[in-house]
């Protein structure tokens, strides 16, 4: 949930630049606005400071606060409008870093590069871990703009991708005064344990409906627990570890790309049957990235789930499973052989803190979700809707339904409906309605795009 993190397809590996000593932050041959910035950057607690050139005389500023690394670019002549970015999911095991470049490596379909041509500083944080990281990302995300605030921004904006989506959510909700504007693309913006669930029922129901065929899921089929380990040995070097959990995806990914494929053969077959019962079960359509991402992102994230949020993030005691295209004696087995597990309170009382909205947002808010996504239904919009409707605040929510779109997965040679399929032109548009509304006052129109 993406730097477009699909939790199947990996995020590009990302270079990390030599930083200086913390105790001296100037580097060779650097200008006075360089060395001035690495300077203030010091002072207000940033170590490990780099600067380098960015575009048409700007700067771009990497460092570190409070141990996690960012990047911030500074165009020449810079006015205090500034656009922050926060990522997506990555698999446990991801390294965290960002990339050093928020220009030329611009996230969010390259939007972080339009706004630094529109004279807008950018940037992004780290997290303190990958998989998932609500609470991590609001934190690093707001210390970056506190940081950037005290370096003289005014306007600070904040967009986010898939989990950045919540980030961002978040963010307006729990700092109403600190963001200028939020722009949420292909998030669950609404409920963690809602999509959650989702995942979880689909990698439940697919267990038994694959057992004893060769396309069941490898590794441990307990759902609480993961497959197969998704992280690298200890001591892994960034770039190796990236290719590691990459290989660990391949070994998870194929058993439902096969199925799938068996599927495509016979339409009416058994395998046809249980592709449709899997992604129907989970609210997705019938499409092999709908039915590949949820299961490795269940597969390879449910330790990660429990250790984050203090226990088990899902409950299915008591629960009757509706399986699409099953006959009733099929989904009675069901029913009678799926494991059983029941949710821990505390992991609950987590995902409702980080994050289930409230809908008690103050901020000009816009989101961009794709009608069908193979990873966050588009159901999040919906109930973000309401639950801001609910709470008298739809006067500032703008958001844009678009169609879907297709691409091949990077593993098993076939396509499927993407996770936050956005283009350049889509993205700026929206970008550009948040702006004008937050700079005029004049609410948006939301239309399909």
């Amino acid at each position: 949930m993406i730097r477009r993190h699909l939790t199947l397809a990996v995020a590009p590996l990302l270079l990390i630049a030599t930083v200086a000593p913390a105790t001296d932050a100037r580097l060779p041959q650097q200008t006075q606005a360089q060395t001035d910035l690495a300077e203030r950057a010091t002072r207000l607690g940033a170590t490990d400071v780099t600067i380098k050139e960015a575009p048409n005389g700007g700067i771009i500023l990497e460092a570190k606060l409070a141990g996690n690394q960012f990047a911030l670019a500074i165009p020449e002549g810079w006015s205090g409008d500034a656009l922050l970015y926060a990522h997506g999911y990555s698999t446990p095991g991801t390294p965290v870093a960002v990339a050093t470049d928020p220009v030329a490596k611009a996230p969010g379909s390259g939007l972080l590069g339009n706004a630094y041509g529109q004279g807008f500083a950018v940037g992004h944080s780290a997290y303190d871990k990958a998989g998932l990281g609500v609470e991590t990302g609001v934190t690093n995300t707001k210390r970056l703009r506190d940081f950037v605030a005290a370096l003289g921004g005014k306007r600070i904006y904040v967009m986010g991708d898939s989990m950045g989506g919540s980030i961002v959510v978040t963010l307006l909700e729990m700092y109403p005064d600190a963001f200028a504007g939020g722009f949420a693309r292909c998030g669950v913006v609404a409920d963690w344990q809602e999509l959650l669930g989702r995942l979880i029922d689909m990698r439940l129901v697919y267990n038994v409906l694959t057992k004893g065929t060769p396309y069941a899921l490898p590794g441990e089929q307990d759902v609480r627990r993961n497959a197969i380990a998704p992280e690298p040995p200890a001591g892994t070097p960034d770039a190796l570890a990236q290719a590691y959990v990459f290989g660990q995806i391949g070994k998870v990914a194929p058993p439902p790309l096969a199925l799938w494929a068996a599927a495509q053969k016979d339409p009416n077959g058994r395998e046809a049957k249980i592709v449709r019962a899997v992604t129907g079960v989970g609210g997705f359509a019938n499409d092999a990235a709908a039915l590949a991402f949820p299961l490795v992102t269940a597969a390879l994230g449910a330790e990660d789930m429990t250790a984050t949020t203090g226990g088990w993030v899902y409950g299915n005691i008591g629960k009757t499973y509706v399986v699409p295209g099953l006959s009733a004696e099929e989904e009675e087995a069901v029913n009678r052989d799926v494991q059983r597990v029941a949710a821990s309170p505390q992991a609950l009382a987590y995902l409702q803190r980080w994050h289930s909205a409230t809908g008690r947002i103050a901020t000009p808010l816009v989101t961009m979700h794709n009608r069908i996504d193979s990873l966050v239904p588009y159901a999040q919009e919906e109930a973000l809707a309401a639950v801001v409707a609910n709470a008298g605040r739809t006067g500032y929510l703008v958001q844009y339904g678009v169609p879907a779109t297709r691409a091949p997965l990077p593993i098993g040679g076939v396509e499927g409906y993407t996770h936050c399929g956005f283009d350049n032109a889509q993205t700026l548009e929206a970008w550009n309605a948040l702006r004008q509304w937050v700079e005029t006052g004049a609410k948006p129109e939301a239309s399909p795009q």
